[in-house]
């Protein structure tokens, strides 16, 4: 555009006479008016995310895990696994707004090739025996009850010495790394990565058994709000906090809310959990999604331990963290 042309075009957005007018200039310019009416406001009183509560059953999702064993073969899919879609992702592959998670399998003597990505990940072991992650060359087993970690663009495969099938819990931040624009993946160049050493201790495995240890010697929040619980320190997942939790037999939390989005991952016992309006009866293995600002409480109907994955962290870093009890 010349001189004139730009001078020309200046003098009639300045002269516009209406506000029919203003607006379809802002159109071309590809701004919009922060004063109009909206039918999402920009701004509101508190949050309104489209994420809802949602329940996966683990009894149900794990015959399909097997079905998957016996018509996808490893070699063809990077990993077998089944992702926990929330009903209120729209179109996102999403459990929560900045977390994904699913349930996976290995059978014996399989091997998952080892990849890297920036995103960070979790497992908690379901179910296995002489199954074993191998992160940045070190092998470490994944029995049942551990939680195993996997900080962002660390090498990390999976395989399966024992004889049974092994099922776990995967957590990702893959939502939040894809809002950010943060992406990178990364096959490894020699398909699997070479073991270097063989550890069954490691910062990046929690035990069952120390996890037990640790809850035995922790106590219930005094004003109700959470059964004894532990934080599993992750520093290299600054994004993520992870916590495990045990609630005695009819014990039952506060109601309660923050801006956190949650994801509850049933280790042992069984209860049931009020999410907004919904009421889902969970067992182990069950996975419970509680979206930022929804209001939740616990109740066990045995003694029982929930693993909670969320990103406090992240919104406590930010400034964005409340919290409210009734």
């Amino acid at each position: 555009m010349n001189d004139v042309a730009s001078l020309e075009r200046v003098r009639a957005i300045r002269s516009v006479a209406t506000l029919e007018g203003l607006y379809d200039e802002a159109r071309h310019l590809s701004v919009t008016p922060g004063w109009i009416k909206r039918d999402k406001p920009i701004l509101t009183a508190e949050p309104t995310g489209s994420f809802a509560p949602a329940h996966w059953q683990y009894e149900l999702v794990k015959p399909a895990l097997d079905a998957a064993s016996r018509l996808v073969d490893v070699k063809l899919a990077e990993r077998r696994n089944l992702v926990l879609v929330n009903p209120g992702a729209q179109g996102r592959v999403a459990t929560a707004d900045t977390l994904v998670c699913a349930y996976q399998t290995i059978l014996p003597g399989e091997a998952a090739r080892s990849h890297r990505h920036t995103p960070h990940a979790l497992r908690v072991i379901l179910d296995a025996k002489g199954a074993f992650s191998t992160v940045n060359g070190e092998k470490t087993p994944m029995e049942t009850g551990d939680v195993v970690l996997t900080p962002g663009w660390s090498w990390h495969g999976h395989g399966h010495d024992g004889q049974d099938p092994a099922y776990w819990f995967d957590g990702l931040d893959v939502p939040l790394t894809q809002l950010l624009d943060g992406i990178f993946y990364e096959e490894h160049p020699q398909e699997f990565e070479p073991v270097a050493s063989v550890v069954t201790t490691s910062p990046y495995r929690f035990t069952g058994d120390s996890i037990a240890r640790s809850l035995d010697r922790a106590k219930p929040h005094p004003e109700g709000h959470h059964g004894a619980r532990v934080a599993l320190a992750a520093p290299e997942m600054p994004t993520m906090g992870l916590t495990m939790e045990r609630l005695t037999s009819g014990m039952k939390t506060r109601r309660q809310r923050s801006t956190a989005n949650e994801v509850l991952c049933v280790t042992e016992g069984s209860g049931e959990t009020f999410v907004g309006r919904e009421r889902y009866r969970w067992q182990r293995g069950d996975t419970i999604v509680v979206p930022s600002w929804t209001k939740h409480e616990h109740r066990a109907d045995t003694d029982a331990v929930l693993f909670r994955l969320s990103d406090e962290p992240l919104m406590r870093f930010a400034r964005y963290y409340r919290f409210e009890a009734e």
